[in-house]
């Protein structure tokens, strides 16, 4: 059976090259929480644009780090005020 199969002249590495990274993007390797990735799935199938998860997640880093995310004081304070003005009335 081994005369069957010879791979002498086999050659080592990758059988199909591998597609060029689009420009201006990096391919890493990330670990994630299961809920939050299920959360960009769901939101990504809502869409229904094909905008894809990795590509909204990308988009909630940007808008993170660009400073346009809500900050968890300012969503704490209004949450506080809603509630003190629930109570009160």
């Amino acid at each position: 059976m081994k005369d069957r199969y010879d791979f002498s002249k086999g050659k080592r590495g990758r059988v199909v090259q591998p597609e060029p990274e689009p420009e201006g993007k990096v391919r890493i390797t990330i670990r994630l929480d299961q809920d939050i990735v299920d959360r960009f799935l769901q939101m990504a199938e809502a869409s229904g644009g094909g905008t894809g998860y990795q590509t909204l997640i990308n988009a909630a880093l940007r808008e993170y780090l660009d400073g346009k995310a809500p900050r968890f004081e300012d969503a704490l304070r209004r949450i506080i005020r809603e509630e003190l003005k629930s109570s009160a009335a």
